[in-house]
């Protein structure tokens, strides 16, 4: 059975949580919100708790060419109007018609992955299944090659890398410049969406780029976009997958239930995403005086809401600490709420749905004997390398 407190993340994960909902942290120099009230009032109030959070965390000089492009038209630290707008346009690419008519295309692929490992006892639950599929309909969303999803993974690891310098209070030298080393790695993604962006603007395609540039996005906000996609679209589907198997193998009746009534299967995504949520935390930045759960927070101070923990608040759901698929209602806030409420979270929802239906009608159950390769940044909740053996159903 996996080892759950192993977990870069497992503070926000296993019920490890702080003695206060709201609480200021010397150290760090920010606010930690771990409540659910708490923390469903400032993502549903963007007028008084900011996504522009970029001045609190600094990377490298901000005259560097790449430093102030990467700072530059960022849709995730927009507010107001600007972020409304642009909003608007790359929503055309996630309304419940065009997600549902991926579904076919969603179970080719996930079929063709499964199907490559029947017959197979043991093999890497990320990089068969959980990594490739959502990489793949990402990639085919934005119009960019699948054949280079192994790139794409390289320079996701590359900007987690980069980002290594948020997790100190005060970073040595050696931190930055690591940090800075792995950001110039990453660079070519930049140039790469930026070629892929002008080849649109001479030959459109049907694809999002092409949306975007008919737009009339700004390049760099084109960029972003891609980035954002390709990075955080796939990254949080593929957590999801796997940490599904490892809520599976923790607790076998729920595989057999699920089995028995695919009706459960999308309550047992639910849960997953509720009990071990892919992104364990998420900021925000009060624009001004504010009060949040009784204590008064100045303007201008930074908001750690960790979502993690937020998602097993006992004040919000019966036995946090049980995993019920059939939890009725399941509010949680994986993919946050209000103006920033997760774009892809429909599409997510449905790849895990169809990937495992897949799972439960072509492959035994898959256990956990090996343990799991997590991923080193507190920023991201699950498993990087999941090795599982199949057994099949009535072996012992």
């Amino acid at each position: 059975m996996t080892d759950w407190n192993a977990h870069p993340a497992h503070f926000w994960m296993h019920g490890h949580r702080p003695a206060k909902t709201v609480e200021f942290a010397e150290q760090t120099g920010f606010w930690t919100v771990s409540g659910y009230s708490e923390t469903h009032q400032i993502l549903s109030d963007p007028v008084t708790y900011a996504s522009d959070i970029g001045r609190f965390f600094p990377q490298g000089d901000n005259n560097d060419p790449l430093v102030k492009q990467l700072s530059e038209g960022n849709i995730l630290q927009m507010d107001g109007v600007a972020h409304r707008d642009r909003r608007r346009v790359v929503s055309r690419a996630f309304t419940p018609k065009i997600v549902a008519a991926m579904e076919p295309r969603i179970a080719k692929l996930a079929g063709d992955l499964v199907d490559g490992l029947v017959g197979r006892d043991e093999f890497d639950f990320v990089s068969e299944v959980a990594y490739p599929l959502p990489i793949s309909v990402i990639a085919e969303l934005l119009g960019v090659p699948v054949s280079d999803r192994d790139l794409f993974v390289y320079w996701a690891d590359k900007l987690l890398e980069s980002k290594n310098i948020y997790h100190e209070a005060e970073p040595s030298q050696d931190v930055q410049a690591a940090s800075m080393a792995a950001l110039r790695e990453f660079a070519p993604m930049v140039d790469y969406l930026n070629q892929h962006t002008a080849e649109r603007r001479r030959q459109p395609r049907e694809d999002l780029l092409t949306v975007l540039v008919q737009a009339d996005m700004p390049d760099n906000e084109i960029t972003h976009f891609g980035i954002l996609l390709l990075f955080a679209g796939h990254v949080t589907t593929t957590l999801l997958l796997a940490s599904t198997i490892m809520c599976l193998d923790r607790y076998p009746d729920v595989t057999r239930q699920v089995r028995e009534n695919r009706s459960l299967v999308p309550g047992l995504i639910e849960e997953s995403l509720r009990f071990v949520s892919p992104v364990p935390a998420i900021f925000r930045a009060t624009a001004v005086d504010t009060e949040i759960g009784g204590h008064a927070v100045p303007a201008d101070q930074l908001l750690m809401l960790a979502l993690g923990a937020v998602n097993r608040d006992p004040r919000q759901f019966a036995d946090p600490e049980v995993f019920d698929i059939t939890r009725d209602p399941n509010p949680h806030l994986a993919f946050g709420r209000g103006a920033h409420f997760c774009l892809g979270a429909p599409l997510a929802r449905l790849e895990g749905r169809i990937a495992m239906n897949i799972l439960f009608d072509r492959l035994g159950d898959l256990r956990i004997e090996t343990p799991p390769v997590f991923h080193p940044s507190p920023e991201m909740c699950g498993p990087r390398h999941l090795p599982v053996k199949q057994v099949q159903r009535g072996d012992s």
